[in-house]
Order: structure tokens, then sequence, then C-alpha cells
């Protein structure tokens, strides 16, 4: 009997906890999971309200996330998967001992604290063959998807100049100290890395930038700072990038850019055209030809490719964005998650999600960024492992 649902269970996402209901929301979008277990947080009576409320069995709220990962690889119904929405320093800790136990994961970004501990943890995936998806969720937008498709199609010719930015200014007062529990742990080098701004969001442009355009990064030059007084973390960095094949490009992200709330932009231009995509209008890609008028593409229009349209719900002219993006994602590892369970054959190729290799490369992004602004800018070779 084919098993329609797949069972998944969480770590973290507590009560006051917001990307957790994130996640909630998008793995139930499509009705292809099933939430039965969860430790969602290391207070255990949150854990017990939060599990509660969400319908849970009781013995299905667990305390730990070790004992979590202990029962459910002994049921016989244990979850097939493992969505982690901690903050980053609980990332691989906790991913290890759900992949040695051989439960697929799902887990949000930055993969890690450091490109070694995120090897380390590759290592394990791969020898437990585990699936393990990253939700860089900007890669699940329709427009998004079209792009890519547009520039694998080489609309573009030759690329010449990406430029990226993601600026927001919540962080423009030193909010952390106001007891506001997202800034608490994102400006403490402990739990958020040694990355701040770049950490939260640079690393979504840099991704987002590799999954559009493909290109590699040969070296770059960075200049980080702090602009809040007291802050143990940048909160501004400004990034030129050398790609090899000899494509320049920028990364601007900003957490005190007053006027913007999460103004992501990705801008792309080629020998023969030019695409631009922002985030908070994102039902919409900009696409010139060189010598012709801009066209404008609407997600789910017949101007939309088959790539796009494969992950659009609604009709064009309806908002449709971030919760969907997250879908998206849960809805690609689904179609791997539901092969691999009712043991039918799948082709690999056609998986679209971030994986364990993008965050690994998004770590070393970070360090790379750490080492150029620490060394007066200096260009520095981009060796991704």
């Amino acid at each position: 009997m084919v098993n329609r649902r797949i069972r998944i269970g969480m770590v973290g996402g507590g009560k006051d906890a917001f990307i957790g209901g994130v996640h909630r929301i998008a793995l139930r979008l499509d009705g292809n999971y099933e939430l039965v277990a969860g430790s969602f947080s290391s207070n255990f009576n949150n854990s017990k309200e939060t599990g509660k409320d969400l319908g849970l069995a009781e013995d299905r709220i667990y305390e730990t996330y070790q004992e979590m990962a202990e029962k459910e690889s002994a049921r016989s119904d244990g979850i097939h998967v493992v969505a982690i929405v901690t903050p980053n320093h609980l990332h691989v800790p906790i991913a290890k001992i759900f992949a040695e136990k051989g439960i697929h994961i799902i887990c949000d970004k930055p993969l890690a604290l450091s490109s070694e501990e995120a090897i380390e943890l590759k290592n394990i995936v791969e020898n437990n063959e585990i699936i393990f998806a990253l939700t860089h969720n900007y890669t699940g937008y329709p427009m998004v998807r079209h792009a890519r498709s547009l520039i694998k199609k080489n609309e573009l010719g030759s690329l010449r100049v990406i430029q990226a930015e993601y600026p927001q200014d919540w962080l423009t007062t030193k909010v952390e100290d106001s007891g506001l529990k997202q800034a608490e742990w994102r400006t403490d080098p402990k739990r958020s890395g040694g990355g701040g701004c770049i950490g939260d969001i640079g690393t979504h442009a840099f991704n987002l930038i590799r999954f559009i355009t493909g290109l590699e990064v040969d070296e770059l030059s960075a200049d980080i700072h702090t602009f809040v007084k007291g802050r143990l973390v940048d909160d501004n960095a400004q990034i030129m990038l050398r790609f090899k094949g000899g494509a320049k490009g920028t990364i601007w992200s900003s957490q005190v850019a007053v006027g913007n709330e999460n103004n992501l932009k990705i801008r792309i231009f080629g020998e023969n055209g030019g695409l631009e995509w922002r985030q908070e209008d994102p039902n919409y890609l900009y696409h010139t030809k060189f010598g012709h008028p801009t066209q404008k593409i609407t997600r789910g229009s017949s101007s939309a490719s088959e790539e796009a349209n494969n992950v659009t719900r609604i009709p064009p002219g309806h908002p449709e964005g971030y919760l969907e993006g997250f879908a998206n994602i849960y809805s690609d590892v689904y179609k791997r998650l539901f092969a691999q369970t009712n043991n039918q054959n799948y082709d690999q190729s056609n998986d679209c999600y971030p994986n364990i290799y993008d965050g690994i490369e998004g770590m070393e992004f970070i360090e790379t960024v750490l080492e150029s602004s620490n060394n007066n800018s200096k260009w520095t070779p981009f060796n991704s492992k």
C-alpha cells in the first residue's frame, strides 16, 4: 500500500518562535506531510504546550531532541524526516543525531557555525544516505525558477554583471537589549556564528546568485561593519565578487538600512539582455532583450516557464510568495522522500532544493567575507570545498 503522507517531526519552533510557525504552515500547505512528533523547546513546559496545541500525542512530545531521535527511530510508525528550526548553533548537533539514526533532514539556514562543522555533518549525511535540504526559501519562488530557466537556456548570453542586495532596518537600534528573542540570538556570536547580518541575510543574496546563475565565485573583496555601538556582530556588509569566467558582481546586505523591510532584489546582465526580480514584489520578473522594450513576466501566466508554473498554486494577480516559497522546498523534498519511502524510482537530477553542499558553500562564503574584511578588504580566493 502506497504511503501518501510523509511523517515529520520538528525540533525547535516552540511558542513565541517565529520561524517554526512558518515551517509548519509550509509543510501543511500541500497536504504531503503529517506532523506527528516534536521537541519544540529546551523548556519542556513550552514544548508540551506547543505539542498539545498542535494536536500531537503526549508520548510524542519529547523533552530533548536526543530522546526524540532515539524513540522515533525505534518506532514502526516513526518519523521519516525532521525539520530543524532552532538557532544556528544547534543545527549541526541536532542534525548529526538524527542523521545517524537514518532520519532525513530539512534544516533552516545558515547550516552551521563553521565550514569544518558543516563538512563533518556532510560526511555523516553521505555515510547514512540521508536526504538533506536547507531552507533557502527564495529559491522556491516561481519567478526565481523562471529566471533560472532563462539563464539555463542562454537567453542572456554570456553573463557580465550580477548585483544582489538584501537591506532591512529592524536592527537599526540595539533591540537585542529590549528582550526581543529573535534579535537576542541573532546578535550573539555564540549562537549565530561569526557572521551577523552577513550570515542571516547575506547568505540569502549569495545563494540566490548561485541558484539562478550557476556562476562560481573565484575571489571576493568584503567590507563588513557594525554601526550599532556595543553590538557583537556585523550589521552591514558590502562585497565585490569576481566570478570564474570573468563576470563581476556585488552583494550588499544590511540590517540598519532605514526604510527597508525585506527588500531582497537581484539584477543580472548578460551580453544579450538583463533580468530583475524583487522579493517584495515577487509575482513579476522583468526581462529586457537588448534593443527591445522590457517584458514584464507574470507569475502564473502563459509567458512563465514550466519550471515556474510547476510551483505556482493560484492565478496571476493574487499575492503568492514567502510561505509558498518554503512550501515549494518542502514539496520538492517530498517527491524524493515519497519515492524512497515507497521503493519507487527517482531521478535525482530533478532535485531543485538547496542541499548540504549549498550549506557548506554558504559557510565558506561567510568565512571568506570575514577573512577579507579583517584584512582591509583584501581580494581573497573563494576555495569551495
